[in-house]
């Protein structure tokens, strides 16, 4: 009787784990493939590695419904197929991550190894059966991929467009290779450790349930990455200049509030440089328009090599641009001024264009300096500015001229 009950109570313990499997694998096939929906609408946003992240998902997908429904398929797509599907995902999440910071591929040699790791698993499932070695093997290749990832996101720094995103991202990936590296020791180590996934016991369930979250979790990273470039990159639009690249009005114009709300609150000093292109309407009608558009991205580069960091340089308007300099007195704009044209004849000097592009590049810049008072409102300032812009050409042009120098003139 007793034996009955046991077996009873065995097979009921048994039905309620492979339902329990069931689940947990179906709900990992559907999780992947809400995300794969996801990075199939991104598809169109051009972001590179997106392809390869879809590739991931759905072979993803395919590993969990093939696990689901181990028992009832053949060895070959319940175990080979499965686990080449599982291995194959990890490794095209590492593909979408250099192909999104600009890596090489390397896609023979990921291909070679998620073979060389396939052959593997099928040696030590026909030629010498050892659930330990296949689990070794599985958790090997990804706790080795996921490392990659983490390595990969964190060596691009320099491109991240925001840090929470590329930080989660690659802390990510370094959980998810602790914890695969932590199950192969622990398989290889406890005497406890199921034959089998299908083991009714508490480690394999919980070993299930946490593979169920590691493509999700790896996914939402490249989805952050990527939301967070598009979001970097509207802004960048709305905030510039489309063809220069400077800051647009109204962003120079709300740069220049702060900045002169800061200047009262400690102070300091704040200086406007308004710069124009010399002749530009005669460049326009000789050359085109298109070379006018060259001279234009010519000047911005100059005057950005010579810019402290700390500056604000935007186009106010057809060939006229202004710089704004925070903690710096009408003296120190007005040298930085001079300097600036100064260098870009220099910059003519050392290369010059040839055939029709060396007159229009043969330009030259008037500017004017004013500094910012008390009771300055910014459209006071830009007058000042502008008005000694005005004597700048007046004066013959190429040349800097400063308010008080105006004020005297004007005296």
């Amino acid at each position: 009787m007793c034996s009955i009950l046991y077996a009873t109570f065995m097979t009921l313990q048994y039905e309620r784990t492979m339902l329990s499997t069931l689940f947990i694998m179906l709900s990992g096939a559907v999780l992947c493939f809400i995300l794969l929906l996801v990075l199939l609408s991104l598809c169109r946003t051009g972001a590179p590695g997106v392809k390869a992240w879809c590739v991931a998902n759905g072979l993803s997908m395919i590993a969990f419904t093939l696990y689901a429904f181990g028992r009832q398929l053949p060895p070959v797509l319940s175990y080979e197929l499965a686990n080449g599907a599982c291995l194959g995902s990890v490794a095209a999440v590492l593909v979408g991550y250099r192909h999104f910071f600009g890596y090489p591929l390397r896609l023979g040699l990921t291909s070679a190894s998620v073979l060389c790791a396939l052959a593997g698993v099928t040696v030590y499932h026909y030629v010498y059966p050892s659930f330990m070695l296949r689990t070794l093997i599985v958790s090997a290749f990804y706790a080795t991929c996921c490392i990659a990832i983490g390595l990969t996101v964190f060596r691009a720094r320099a491109a991240w467009t925001s840090r929470y995103a590329y930080l989660f991202s690659g802390t990510m990936a370094f959980v998810v290779a602790f914890g695969h590296a932590a199950r192969g020791v622990a398989q290889a180590v406890l005497p406890s450790a199921p034959a089998s996934l299908l083991e009714p016991s508490a480690w394999s369930l919980t070993a299930l349930s946490a593979s169920t979250f590691v493509m999700p979790v790896l996914t939402l990273g490249p989805l952050m990455i990527v939301h967070s470039k598009m979001i970097a990159k509207y802004e960048y639009a709305a905030n510039r200049d489309f063809l220069t690249g400077a800051l647009s009005r109204r962003a120079f114009w709300e740069a220049a509030a702060r900045e002169i709300e800061r200047a009262r609150r400690v102070g300091r000093g704040l200086t406007l440089l308004t710069i124009d292109v010399d002749h530009f309407k005669r460049i326009n009608d000789t050359y085109g328009h298109a070379e006018g558009d060259e001279v234009l991205k010519d000047m911005v580069l100059a005057v950005e090599r010579r810019m402290r960091s700390i500056d604000y340089f935007g186009r106010i308007g057809g060939e006229e641009f202004a710089v704004l300099m925070p903690d710096t007195s009408l003296e120190g704009a007005a040298a930085a001024a001079e300097r600036l044209r100064i260098g870009l004849a220099e910059d003519r000097a050392s290369v010059q264009p040839q055939g029709h592009a060396a007159g229009a590049r043969d330009y030259t810049l008037s500017m004017g300096v004013a500094e910012l008072r008390m009771s300055d409102s910014f459209h006071d300032l830009m007058q000042r500015a502008d008005a000694a812009l005005y004597r700048a050409k007046e004066r013959g042009r190429n040349q800097v001229v400063c308010e008080a120098a105006l004020e005297e003139a004007l005296a």
